[in-house]
């Protein structure tokens, strides 16, 4: 009896210490659960709180006299005069209806950096646009500077150095107080490329350059993905050549990004002469990178059909091609749309491989094509992040925002086509 309730008491004390193993386990789980969970606040939280204000700009309204002989400027509709007018005088002087003060050379010229470098533009272009409103008063609405903009909306904030003098701080206070200076949802952010100012730059142009991109690397990456998927499951002989492409095949999924760069660096743009910067190369380049990700995720959508389908296509006399087409694909599509959306969402996030092949380009034009100059949305974050003006960093975090967007998007439609396409044997 004694020996008896001696081995009761150590099965007691062992079933104690698995107990406690497993609940420390648990633990162990959930806490690693709130730590990532933690970081992903800290990491949206500081983003948000840096880019939401690049979803702000800063504009002057202002009622400019487009005065003739202030802009040296008789016939609005003669090329040669507008090349040679001055269209900031007007802007300075309705500046000055507010402060007649400023006189001085000094401070007219404080007073002309309020306004963005492109207001004088806007006044040549809406001349040049209707000549008949030369001489007459108009109400015109301008992007302040990008000095005054970063104090209008982070003056409280001491990471922002204001490179506003005392007396122009005075004036936009005073512009602020009169209802001159406003905010307003930033739609230049959205409908324009790149700028050297922060105020006038926008990512519509990488946008633009993302998506033509992504149309490449899906038109080509997919169909290529899928065949070789389909090839080396369901026809391919068990050979040391069929494992040595599917070690290889493995071992590029786990490959640098920047190397499938440097690889369309030296094929593609150093071997077939393909221009630099244009969304054909660098979809290529994604294509290759992202190859290996389709490939194995198809595989495995195809390997998850049960046997029992094959053998009852084959039992009615079904070929091999057509038992692979009209029923082992179909059935494996969900899977391959899943790991194809995510291959695609990781190419939209790579920035590496496209600086080598010249995406770092500075691109003012929206693309209209896949042989135009373009950048994409990853390379024009890290210019902005690069940037010496304050403007570009809430527009980098701004930028960063869209990107996580439409990755989420991305992420999103893959967890969305799985559920809803999936089938359960």
């Amino acid at each position: 009896m004694t020996d008896q309730r001696s081995q009761a008491e150590i099965v007691r004390q062992s079933l104690k210490r698995r107990y406690r193993k497993e609940r420390r386990f648990r633990f162990y789980g959930i806490a690693a659960i709130g730590v990532a969970l933690l970081s992903l606040v800290i990491l949206f939280t500081d983003i948000i709180g840096k880019g939401y204000t690049g979803f702000i700009k800063t504009t002057i309204t202002l009622d400019v006299v487009l005065d003739g002989e202030a802009m040296y400027l008789q016939d609005a509709a003669d090329p040669e005069q507008l090349a040679m007018a001055d269209f900031q005088a007007p802007i300075i002087r309705a500046l000055q209806q507010y402060f007649p003060e400023a006189r001085e050379r000094r401070d007219v010229r404080e007073l002309s950096r309020l306004a963005g470098s492109y207001a004088s533009n806007q006044v040549r272009d809406l001349l040049k646009a209707q000549p008949e409103l030369l001489g007459t008063t108009q109400t015109l609405e301008f992007l302040a500077h990008d000095s005054v903009s970063v104090y209008v909306k982070h003056a409280d904030n001491p990471s922002y150095s204001i490179r506003l003098s005392e007396q122009q701080q005075r004036w936009v206070d005073q512009l602020v107080a009169d209802g001159v200076i406003d905010t307003a949802f930033n739609d230049v952010l959205f409908s324009r490329g790149d700028s050297r100012e922060p105020s006038n730059a926008g990512i519509l142009g990488a946008i633009v350059g993302s998506l033509l991109t992504m149309v490449v690397t899906l038109v080509i990456a997919f169909p290529v993905g899928v065949a070789a998927a389909i090839y080396l499951e369901e026809f391919a002989p068990q050979n040391r050549i069929t494992d040595f492409i599917e070690v290889n095949i493995n071992n590029l999924a786990a490959v640098p990004s920047i190397i499938f760069g440097l690889l369309g660096l030296a094929v593609f743009i150093g071997l077939f002469g393909m221009p630099r910067s244009v969304p054909v190369v660098g979809g290529l380049v994604l294509a290759l990178m992202t190859l290996p990700t389709i490939i194995i995720s198809s595989r495995a959508a195809i390997k998850s059909v049960p046997p029992s389908i094959r053998e009852a296509a084959e039992g009615i006399g079904a070929s091999k091609m057509q038992v692979v087409l009209h029923h082992v694909l179909p059935l494996a599509m969900p899977g391959m749309l899943t790991g194809s959306i995510i291959g695609m969402a990781q190419a939209l996030g790579e920035t590496a491989p496209l600086l080598l092949i010249g995406m770092v380009a500075f691109i003012v034009e929206v693309p209209d094509g896949f042989f135009s100059s373009a950048t994409v949305l990853p390379v024009q974050i890290y210019l902005w992040a690069g940037s010496a003006e304050q403007g570009f960093v809430e527009l980098a975090s701004a930028g960063i925002m869209v990107l996580l967007t439409f990755l989420i998007s991305m992420n999103a439609l893959a967890i969305w086509l799985r559920k809803r396409l999936e089938r359960r044997w």
